[in-house]
């Protein structure tokens, strides 16, 4: 994996009031959509089916539909408000569906505006990060 990939796993462990780091250094917490157990490296790997959710999909930014969102998350695809860890299965089901369907779709629009309210209710501040 990426060393990229792995710094942005752990920008949203680290912002997740959920996850739990536990003694041996590994990581645990709970896909966003399902609540399934995730398990992650110390590196911030994960071990299993843990993915990274842009939960305002990337493709969204710079849409005038979903620029409200976007505002949210400072119009940064990888601020760390806009990154959760989900299941793969349910991270590829969002893809086909919300995702895929554009913030000019109604029903998308409210779907990822209900999950970044879901992603913002387990913020937590990072040790020593001053946000």
């Amino acid at each position: 994996m990426r060393p990229t990939l792995k710094r942005l796993f752990l920008l949203a462990l680290d912002h997740d009031a959920q996850a739990e780091h536990l003694p041996d250094g590994r990581w645990r917490t709970r896909c966003l959509h399902c609540r399934a157990r995730l398990e992650f490296k110390a590196d911030g790997e994960p071990l299993g089916a843990g993915s990274l959710e842009h939960v305002v999909p990337q493709a969204w930014f710079g849409k005038r539909a979903a620029d409200a969102l976007c505002a949210r998350v400072d119009h940064a695809p990888n601020d760390a408000r806009n990154l959760a860890l989900a299941c793969a299965t349910c991270n590829q089901s969002k893809g086909k569906g919300p995702d895929a369907r554009g913030p000019q779709d109604a029903r998308a629009l409210e779907v990822v505006t209900a999950l970044l309210e879901r992603r913002l209710q387990r913020w937590r501040d990072a040790p020593g990060s001053g946000d």
